[in-house]
Formats: structure tokens, sequence, C-alpha cells
């Protein structure tokens, strides 16, 4: 296996999911070439990676006209076959994705055991062992059938000291030095079933204040800024907010050195639980089972609801998915961490 294409565009926690396949075929295949494909918003993630040779940047918004088709259609293409591939892993498992490894031409063509939009007549579905089971074992089955041996699961992060400066400097900025004591509270998520609480986070913040751990406040955009403001005016204490002042990689490094990690099913979340902080996850219309904190399942708490696992984005009974989930419980959950 010389060369090997791995198609997984977005979205962030899903390319977090995805990043043990880079360990895993270099792990097998140490001479192959590893090429992926990503979409603008998670390229910082795979940025740095040593296991990822090659990286290429497919620009979704270019491509959504007719007109836009065109253009780009051919460039991306040239791009993408300056190299041959022995074969290409749609992670992705949806048309654009599909279209991506069509245009790759690689001989070996597999995909994950969930394909959609018709992705299953370009790459073969790969039914392996952990059909059922977590999200990053089921992307690993992939490999496992491209010939690899995964002896570890490995989840590469590199940050630079630029990005450690940085993100030492944002913290220091926004009133903590990283050597305090602190839990990390993922407020965002992209859909709004997936939110705890802002007056829960609140809670849960004077209860670490108490505890003498400083609660820091993490995201980016406009939403997340409006929750943490929410949070801020509920807290007897304001927390230190970060949202908007680190990039993904400076974000990561906040991350790392953290007591824990609590929030929903989002990329943050997920980052944590890769790079091996405690991490204390609540979820309601997604399940621990596929989606929960990796190697620490037992830190994923469900909301006690007949309709969970909806996947839906938003209730359509207009219920407040996780406020079945009361701070106490992932109080509970904190203590051995802190």
């Amino acid at each position: 296996m010389k060369s090997v294409l791995v198609v997984k565009l977005s979205a962030i926690g899903d390319v977090i999911h995805a990043l043990p396949v880079s360990y895993a075929i270099k792990e097998t295949y140490p001479e192959a070439k590893v090429t992926w494909v990503v979409e603008p918003p998670a390229y910082d993630i795979l940025k740095d990676n040593p296991y990822i040779d090659n990286i290429i940047v497919f620009e979704k918004k270019k491509f959504k006209s007719m007109r836009g088709f065109l253009q780009n259609y051919g460039p991306f293409t040239k791009i993408l076959n300056a190299d041959k591939y022995d074969a290409s892993l749609d992670l992705q498992g949806l048309f654009k994705s599909a279209a991506i490894a069509w245009s790759a031409k690689a001989p070996i063509r597999l995909g994950t055991c969930n394909m959609r939009e018709m992705s299953h007549k370009v790459s073969r579905p790969v039914v392996g062992p952990n059909a059922n089971g977590h999200i990053v074992e089921r992307y690993l089955d992939v490999v496992r059938e491209l010939g690899c041996q995964v002896n570890k699961v490995v989840f590469p992060m590199e940050i630079s000291q630029r990005d450690q400066q940085a993100a030492e400097g944002a913290m220091q900025q926004a009133g903590i030095r990283m050597e305090n004591p602190y839990v990390v509270l993922a407020v965002g998520a992209n859909w709004p079933n997936k939110r705890w609480p802002t007056r829960y986070y609140a809670k849960l913040s004077d209860w670490l204040y108490d505890r003498k751990i400083i609660p820091v406040i993490i995201g980016g955009g406009m939403l997340d800024s409006t929750l943490a403001g929410e949070i801020d005016a509920e807290a007897e204490i304001p927390p230190i907010i970060l949202v908007g002042k680190t990039t993904l990689k400076q974000l990561a490094h906040v991350i790392k050195n953290a007591k824990a990690v609590v929030g929903g099913d989002t990329g943050p979340v997920h980052l944590a639980a890769g790079l091996g902080v405690p991490t204390v996850m609540v979820m309601g219309p997604t399940d621990a089972n596929r989606n929960g904190p990796y190697g620490q399942l037992e830190n994923a708490i469900e909301a006690n609801r007949p309709c969970k696992y909806c996947w839906k984005r938003a209730c359509p009974k207009g219920l407040e998915c996780l406020s079945v989930i009361h701070p106490e419980a992932v109080e509970e959950k904190l203590k051995k961490y802190l």
C-alpha cells in the first residue's frame, strides 16, 4: 500500500473521531503516503499531523452553483489526481464525498457501514465488528478492512510552541494563569437539542468556584458569546470567558491542561476525550454508545426521556431536551477528577 486517500470533510467533531485512522494507516504501512481531503473549518485539526503527508482543502461553497461547479471541478480534480491512490476511504458517506472518492480513481474504494445519498454505489460499505459501536471504532473498521493492524488508538494532534504561547497569553488576558486549576465548559453546539441549559452551567460554575476550581467557558461565534453572556449574568461569580479568543489548536492546548471538560455532543468535547482529558458529556438526541466521549463512556450522562436518541436537531415536542440532566449529576461525575 503506497498511497491512501482519506475523505473526511466535516464537522469538527467528526474529523476528530477520524484522526486515529491516520495513525492506524502509518502503523501498518509506514511508507504509505496519506492524503486527507477536508473542508476549511476542520483544516486546523489536521495541520502538522505527522501521520498525514498531504492535505487537500475542499471548499464546498464554491461548488454550490452550477457555474461554480463548472469553474472549480477541473482545478480541484487536478490537485486531487496529482497522486495515484491505491485506496480511498470515504469516511463521510455522502454524495459530495462519494464524488471525491470517484474522482480519485483508486482501485480500492471503502466506506463506513452507514453510507448515505447513494455513496455506497461508489465505495463499498464496511460492516465490521463495531458496526453498532462507537463511531471511532466504525472508522477504524474501515482501515482494518484495508489490512491495518490497530494495536492502539491514537488521536494525533500537534500543537506548536507558538500556539501554546498564544493560548497561555489569551488565558492571562482573560484573567487566569494556566497553572491555576480549571475546568473547561464547552457551552455551544450546532444542534439546539445538544445544548445544556445556561442556568445549569451557571450553577456548575459557582459549584466549581466553591471548590477553588476556575470555570473557563470556551466556544466561538455569536451564539456561543450569547450563551456565555447568559451564564455570566446568572452566576454569582463571573466565570472566565475565552469564547472567540483562541484558534482550534490554541483551544486544544487550553483543553489539554484542564482538570476536566464538560459539554454536549460537540467538537471541543470530543477533542478533550481524544486528548485523554476527563470528559463529562451531557447527551440526549444522540447516544453515548455511538457518540459518547471515546474511552470514557462512563462519563456520558444521557437524558432520561423516552424520546432520547431521536437524532433531531430541535425537539419536535418543544422540550428542552437536556434540562432533565441536573447540575448535581455532572458534579458527581466531576468529583473524582477534582
